[in-house]
């Protein structure tokens, strides 16, 4: 009698076990697919206020500043302005438009006031980096220019991201302050604390291509939740299963 009780301890522990780890599992499970739900919400809102801001008219630089100092995000709401660009300070953001390598094109935009805001004119190919490979591309006197407002980051939003190399002129994340300082165009005071991406107006000699901020979000949080949830009915159908089997002796 004690060796037969001995030998259904391990075997209840076991079970106990067993049922724990798979209760941990499917309240893991169902976190994942609650969680997912929550970001599908958190995404529709963020693709209708997009869309809600891309299509409206576009604001003064002065609004949008009112609007940065009060709510803090001025994230793709249309904006004009008018100014001289200053091609010699040329920022270069690497980045792929269309499958191709290159580069855009972040230029001071001198207002009338003497204050500058970067201006992301659009996309070059890899081997046009350097301004005199497309003299043509070098917009001269008064522009209006009409973008997207973008707002400025204050830290490389991943470690993943390579640093900065100002010393080369390439910039792998929008650090706004070094790109200003290093532009050789007035002093980062002087600029505004938000950039603009231009529409897709032509520029001159067809370069830089604008038009380039990614509006579309992807959007999979229904089917990252559907699949989790889908894993945890299909382990409460196996645990059912087991326990079926269990009580039945099999």
């Amino acid at each position: 009698m004690t060796t037969q009780a001995s030998a259904h301890r391990p075997r209840t522990g076991m079970t106990a076990l067993l049922v724990v780890l798979s209760l941990v599992a499917l309240a893991v499970l169902i976190a994942l697919g609650t969680w997912q739900v929550q970001r599908l919400q958190w995404k529709e809102d963020l693709i209708a206020t997009i869309d809600a801001r891309t299509h409206s008219e576009p604001h003064s630089l002065s609004d949008i500043q009112t609007r940065l100092a009060t709510t803090g995000d001025v994230e793709y709401w249309p904006v004009e302005a008018g100014g001289e660009f200053r091609h010699e300070g040329e920022r270069h953001f690497f980045a792929t438009h269309n499958g191709q390598s290159g580069y855009y094109i972040y230029t001071p935009l001198e207002l009338d006031d003497g204050r500058f805001i970067l201006v992301n004119r659009g996309f070059v190919p890899f081997e046009l980096k350097d301004p005199a490979s497309r003299p043509d591309s070098q917009a001269e006197g008064w522009q209006t220019i009409t973008g997207l407002a973008r707002g400025r980051l204050d830290e490389k939003p991943s470690f993943i991201v390579p640093d900065n190399d100002p010393q080369k002129n390439v910039f792998y994340w929008k650090d706004l302050g070094v790109m200003a300082a290093t532009s050789g165009v007035g002093s980062p005071d002087d600029y505004l604390p938000f950039f603009i991406d231009a529409n897709d107006a032509p520029n001159p000699g067809g370069l830089p291509v604008g038009g380039v901020t990614i509006i579309q979000q992807p959007n999979n949080h229904l089917q990252y939740a559907v699949t989790w949830y889908g894993l945890a009915a299909a382990l409460v159908g196996v645990l059912g299963v087991w326990f079926w089997r269990q009580r039945r002796g099999v």
